[in-house]
Parts: C-alpha cells; sequence; structure tokens
C-alpha cells in the first residue's frame, strides 16, 4: 500500500495537502463509529505512513461535528457479544489484539499526528485522540473512556498505561473506573487537549500546527517521538543516555547544519528532512 494524494481508502476520508495529510473519520449520520474493518485500514495506513517520506505531519479529525462515538454498536459490539456467546475466546482475543495494534501503529509511525476534537469523542474514538501526540478541541467537545458502561475494564487500548501520563494517575483512574464525560474546559485544564478553538476553526488550526511542525526537522522530529514513547519505560539515567546517542544522531543530518549557516546569516532555517 502507498499513501500518495491518490491514495483512496475505503473506510476513511484521506487528503494531502503539501506535506500534511488529513484522516477524516466519515460517518456523520453515526457520529463517525469505527468498524472491524475501518479499525484494520487505519491501523494499516498508519503502519505504512513510516515508509511515506512527502507526509511529515498527520491530522486526524471527524466529519459533521463529531470526532469519533467508538466501535459500532450493531457491527462490533453485536458480533463481539455473539463470540462470547459462542465461547470463542480466541476470537474476542484477536478483535482486541487488533485495535490494540491500531494505537501501537500510531504510537511508531515517525509522523506526529494531531487530533481536530469537536463534539462526541468516546471510546475508541477517545483513545484515538489519546494516541495522537497532540489535540487540539472544540468547547463542545465532551470524551469519554466509557467501557465500563458497558462491562468492561477501563483497561482498553492501552488507556492504563498512556492516559495516566497525560492527565495524572488520579485524573486517569476517575475517568476509568466511572466512564463519565470529560468536558472542554476540564480536558485543557488536565493537559488533555492543548488548547481549545471555535468548532468552525479546530480542523484549521490542527492542520495550521501539522503543517508547522512538518516544515519543521522532520527527522529529528521522528526521533522525539521516538523518544518521548520509549522513556516512558527508562529510568532517568537510561533515558538522558538515549537522548545523548539521539541527539548525536540528529547532528549528523543536513538540517542541523543548514540551520547552522541560516542562523550565521541572520536568515530562518528552511528545513528538508534530512
Amino acid at each position: 500500500m502507498t499513501l500518495a494524494k491518490d491514495f483512496k481508502p475505503q473506510h476513511f476520508g484521506w487528503a494531502v495537502d503539501g506535506k500534511v495529510a488529513t484522516i477524516t473519520l466519515n460517518r456523520p449520520e453515526r457520529k463517525n463509529p469505527l468498524t472491524f474493518d475501518s479499525y484494520a485500514e487505519l491501523r494499516d495506513t498508519f503502519r505504512t505512513l513510516g515508509d511515506t517520506g512527502a507526509i511529515k505531519a498527520v491530522v486526524l479529525t471527524g466529519a459533521g461535528g463529531n470526532f469519533c462515538s467508538g466501535g459500532d454498536v450493531h457491527e462490533i459490539i453485536g458480533p463481539l457479544v455473539k463470540l462470547k456467546e459462542s465461547g470463542d475466546m480466541a476470537g474476542l482475543l484477536a478483535f482486541t489484539r487488533m485495535t490494540g495494534d491500531l494505537v501501537k501503529a500510531m504510537r511508531h509511525c515517525p509522523q506526529p499526528i494531531v487530533a481536530a476534537v469537536d463534539g462526541v469523542c468516546a471510546g475508541a474514538g477517545a483513545i484515538l485522540a489519546m494516541a495522537s501526540d497532540l489535540r487540539i478541541a472544540t468547547p463542545r467537545a465532551k470524551t469519554a473512556f466509557l467501557f465500563v458502561r458497558v462491562g468492561l475494564a477501563g483497561a482498553d487500548m492501552g488507556a492504563c498505561n498512556i492516559l495516566p501520563r497525560i492527565v495524572g494517575s488520579g485524573r486517569a483512574a476517575e475517568l476509568l473506573f466511572t466512564g463519565r464525560s470529560m468536558s472542554a474546559e476540564e480536558g485543557e485544564r488536565w493537559g488533555f487537549f492543548n488548547r481549545l478553538v471555535a468548532p468552525e476553526q479546530v480542523l484549521s488550526e490542527a492542520q495550521a500546527l501539522a503543517k508547522e511542525i512538518a516544515d519543521g526537522p522532520t527527522f529529528a522530529h521522528g526521533i522525539t517521538k521516538t523518544c518521548l514513547h520509549q522513556e516512558w519505560s527508562m529510568d532517568l539515567d537510561a533515558a538522558i543516555e538515549a537522548e545523548a546517542q539521539a541527539q548525536a544522531i540528529c547532528m549528523q543530518t543536513e538540517d542541523f547544519a543548514r540551520a547552522y549557516r541560516a542562523v550565521a546569516a541572520k536568515q530562518k532555517p528552511v528545513f528538508e528532512g534530512n
């Protein structure tokens, strides 16, 4: 699979503007729920992005005033209940591993991901926002990790690992144990959302931020994203050594030399990603 401008996914929208790709969950009549097929196609897309040099940043959004309502009740929840009733533990585990693979693909793709969140952001939709690197939302965004409401654990798709690192352990525990909605104002105050903007501006603001990142030293950005992910499990000494090695690698790039020459000439650096 290649991710050129003519890439035509079956289960979500895809648009490329310069170095920024926008993925749009596009079932607005149902508040953009996910299906087995859209999970898999999103996973494969983020996996392939690592080999797509022309795209430097990604925006993830939803159509029709909502981000994502989570797994489709009829196309996912119903079939999973049938697997449970048939005693198909292997089938249930295959599904939960596949959904987790989407988060792993998002965290491992080198491009920074900016989520533009409006309206409903629930269940797996909240996970997609959580797994993004940056989140811009509207005041009407309502985010809920509502797995407990359907008799499941809050431990879903990495939530118990990632969410406490964003909002803190106590706040994450509250959201995961109760399944309640986090308001946009709470989300911004707790650090889940980087900022709040008007609904008519959320996509353009996310795309502008993605473009700003894409115009930067993209090899170095990939290193930053890798370190942010890997250093979760390191002690400070190991993290400092990892960053020393990472920075030494970045110092071998042409972008590093370009920046020096530009600064010496009192010009703004123009990065090329190599």
